[in-house]
């Protein structure tokens, strides 16, 4: 297995080899170095085929100047992990990156099968984690999720052989208030104590660095829903196990044109003040991933389209726009043929917009 993981020195020299556009690419968060678009691995079969895509993707996108790398456990069933995991192994093999530089998340809440193994998904459960006992009747939602700490442990120690490391840098609770709508806010956050208290207790055998929440809904909706989660209250909890030191420092959730409510919706209470989420998180000391940027190819006709973003193309246009707002570290762009990495990383060529020119484009946007 991969020792190590990113450090404020691995990730500055990745940085630096950039050269000087490239290096305006970064956010600097919790001491680590960190290009402004990431990589995205959901999408695709969960075959052979896509394997190497992915993992050559990867590869590329690293070479591209981005260092952030984002996957989950159930992402094509185990595979998406793998090739992940391949692709660091190879370029670390090949002399041009160190562990050091790339910082690498994961997930785990969600119950898969493993796309290696020719079963169905309950024949796996059972199998591999009824009999062994790692879950019992009444652990699986019917989302089909589980957030008992036997199997995030067990998912935990998957993810790292799968990735092939001995520490990952970010690892997400994913989706667990979409996943269990069957719960109520307080037994929720009874659950979550719990969870953060096993995060915090893998930090300590190094196992992690990080954890945090990768949610789709749960942090964009209004405080009324059932959905809604308080980012204030959960970090309250977080600092309660562990106090300021506590592991719990990134969030993800969707943010696109279509999906603008994390910058639009001013849904979280801070101090008695409502304001968005991007922004209680920046109060927070949260850093925020940005997910389908987009929309899964959907919106770049629309990009295409509108006369602001002209000078770009439209992959181009969306993620500048999405990695200049304010309280983003990086949209997360899912991407696996070379024609696409060559297409969206064409950003990276180019700085952000600065505060002012993103805010004249809302308000071109808006106009």
């Amino acid at each position: 297995m991969i020792s190590g993981f990113a450090t404020p020195e691995g990730t500055k020299n990745f940085r630096v080899k950039q050269g000087s556009i490239l290096g305006e690419n970064f956010n600097v968060f919790q001491d680590l170095s960190l290009s402004n678009v990431g990589i995205g691995t959901y999408l695709g079969n969960p075959d052979s085929e896509t394997d190497t895509a992915v993992k050559d993707a990867v590869k590329k996108s690293i070479m591209s100047g981005i260092n952030v790398i984002d996957t989950a456990i159930n992402y094509r069933a185990q595979k998406a992990e793998r090739s992940v995991g391949k692709a660091i192994s190879e370029i670390i093999d090949e002399n041009k990156i160190s562990r050091e530089e790339v910082f690498v998340s994961t997930k785990n809440g969600y119950v898969t099968n493993d796309g290696d193994i020719a079963e169905d998904l309950m024949q796996y459960v059972i199998r591999e984690l009824g009999k062994p006992g790692i879950i019992k009747e009444g652990d699986i939602s019917p989302g089909y999720h589980c957030m008992t700490i036997p199997y995030l442990e067990d998912q935990l120690n998957r993810s790292l052989k799968n990735l092939d490391l001995e520490c990952i840098d970010l690892m997400y609770l994913h989706n667990a208030v979409e996943g269990h709508p069957e719960l109520s806010k307080e037994e929720f956050l009874t659950h979550l104590t719990s969870i953060i208290e096993f995060y915090e207790e893998k930090r300590r055998e190094g196992k992690i660095r990080f954890y945090g929440m990768a949610t789709w809904e749960c942090f964009r909706t209004d405080e009324g829903n059932n959905m809604f989660l308080s980012l204030e209250k959960v970090i309250d909890i977080a600092k309660k196990i562990t106090g300021e030191d506590h592991g719990f420092r990134f969030i993800q959730l969707p943010y696109n044109f279509h999906f603008d409510q994390a910058y639009i919706k001013e849904n979280q209470l801070y101090k008695q003040e409502q304001i968005s989420i991007l922004e209680c998180a920046q109060r927070l000391g949260i850093g925020v991933f940005t997910s389908v940027p987009l929309m899964q190819g959907k919106l770049l006709e629309w990009v295409k389209n509108c006369q602001v973003f002209s000078n770009f193309s439209p992959s181009v246009g969306a993620l500048q726009f999405v990695r200049s707002t304010p309280g983003v570290l990086a949209p997360l762009v899912g991407q696996k043929s070379d024609a696409h990495v060559s297409e969206n990383l064409e950003v990276m060529k180019i700085p952000p917009f600065s505060e002012n020119e993103f805010y004249d484009t809302v308000k071109k946007l808006v106009s």
